[in-house]
This record gives C-alpha cells, structure tokens and sequence, in this order.
C-alpha cells in the first residue's frame, strides 16, 4: 500500500493543484454560490499559471503550497501566510472528495500548523470559511478554531453574497 506524503509542492505538479482546486470549489460551493460566480473564483485564483508562481515564491506572507499526495496523485493542499508578526492564516485548504474523512486534512494541518509555528513563529491562526460551507466549518470547529466575527469574503462584493465566517486559534 503506497504512503500519503505530505511536502511542499513543486511547479511541475500546479496543473494537478489547479484541478484539485477546481473540482474542490465545485464540490464545496455549488449549492452555496452562482455558477458565475464560481467560475470567477477558479479563473482568479485556482489558473495554473498563478498556481506555478505561487509554488515558487515562498516568504513570510506565503508559505508556498502544501499537498498531500499518494502515487503521484494530489489529495490534498494548504496554503497560506503570516499576516502579522505572530498571526498565521490559512488561505486555502481542500481535500479532495472522494477521500475525505481518511485523516489527509489533519495531516496536512499538523504538518502548516508546525510550518507556521517553528519556521515564522506564529502563536495564532487564522481561518475563513464561507458562511454554509458544511464540510469546513465542522473541521475547524473539531481542531480547536473558535468563531470569532463575520464579514465579506475576500475578494467577493456584497452582490456575491459570500460571506466568511472568520474562525482563529492559539497554537
């Protein structure tokens, strides 16, 4: 039985990262959100050329993506950055469908958590999560996040209709 590997990714698996993406937007958001309005997000932020910039350029506001993988196939990916001196924040965090439930999100949420914490020396993290996003919401809550105010999703317009609920924790 081949192993789950939890790295960071490379430039050449962003296309398989973007797919992900994808698929996982659909998968969380289709009853929540329009169908136009999904497509913006995915062309805006989940394309692969944005996706291979971002496998490349790792600092203190992004950490690169991480990616469960399994046999060369992508699971899994986090992503996010530090927004203050002890402040880290998860950007992007899904895992694929058909393998929820199997421990490949709090794999790859260990292996951030300690990124951000021993590397960047965050105390504090930060999540949002689309208010009604029933599979993300339940997750944070089971690993420690409390909730903590509500506002407009990044990038997102009140015409959208897409709010966060923004959740943190000490770690």
């Amino acid at each position: 039985m081949t192993e789950i590997l939890v790295k960071t990714a490379r430039r050449n698996e962003a296309k398989s990262i973007a797919d992900l993406l994808s698929r996982c937007q659909w998968f969380t958001y289709g009853e929540l959100f329009s169908k136009a309005y999904i497509e913006r997000l995915i062309e805006k932020y989940y394309n692969v050329e944005r996706i291979e910039q971002e496998v490349t350029t790792i600092d203190k506001r992004w950490h690169g993506y991480i990616v469960a993988e399994k046999a060369g196939n992508i699971l899994g990916v986090i992503g996010g950055g530090i927004k203050d001196e002890t402040d880290g924040e998860i950007y992007v965090f899904y895992v694929a469908p058909e393998v929820r439930g199997k421990g490949i999100g709090s794999r790859l949420l260990d292996f951030y958590t300690k990124v951000q914490k021993h590397t960047y020396g965050a105390d504090r993290q930060w999540v949002s999560v689309a208010k009604g996003n029933m599979y993300g919401i339940p997750f944070y809550e089971a690993k420690g996040f409390t909730y903590v105010r509500e506002e407009i999703s990044y990038g997102a317009t009140e015409e959208d209709e897409d709010i966060s609920l923004v959740y943190s924790r000490l770690i």
